[in-house]
C-alpha cells in the first residue's frame, strides 16, 4: 500500500492534504484496496459545512457502501466531478486524480491532530 508521508491521515481512512488555505481530501490507498472497485461517489454539496468526523459522503463499491468522513470542520469549496463519469479514479490514483473534495477548513491547525502516515499505517 502506499501512504504518502506529506499527508495526514484519519482513523477512518480520509487523507488530508494542504493547498494553500484549503484542505483536498479523498480516502486512503488502504480504503480503497478494502473496498474494491468504486462505482459511485457522493461527496458533500459545495458551500454545505462538513463537520469533522461526521459523515460527509459515500463511496460505494461492487461489494460495498462506506461513509466518508469529514477530517477536518470548513465549508466545501470545490468537489471532484471527474469522479461522476469516473469514479475508479479512486482506485487507480487516490491522492491524485481520486480526490474527492475540498474544504476551507474552520481552523487550518486541526490537520495536525491529524494521523502521520506511520501513526495510519501502524493501525492496521
Amino acid at each position: 500500500m502506499n501512504h504518502p508521508a506529506d499527508l495526514k491521515y484519519a482513523r477512518t481512512h480520509e487523507w488530508v492534504r494542504i493547498e494553500g488555505d484549503l484542505v483536498v481530501t479523498g480516502i486512503s490507498d488502504h480504503a480503497q484496496e478494502e473496498l474494491g472497485d468504486l462505482v459511485y461517489v457522493e461527496a458533500p454539496e459545495v458551500g454545505s459545512h462538513v463537520t469533522a468526523t461526521e459523515q460527509a459522503g459515500i463511496v460505494e463499491s461492487v461489494k460495498t457502501a462506506s461513509d466518508i468522513h469529514a477530517p477536518v470542520s470548513g465549508t466545501v469549496v470545490e468537489v471532484n466531478t471527474d469522479l461522476e463519469d469516473d469514479p475508479d479514479f479512486v482506485n487507480e490514483e487516490p491522492y491524485g486524480k481520486g480526490w474527492i473534495y475540498k474544504i476551507k477548513p474552520d481552523n487550518i491547525a486541526d490537520v495536525e491532530k491529524l494521523l502521520s502516515n506511520s501513526e495510519y499505517e501502524s493501525g492496521f
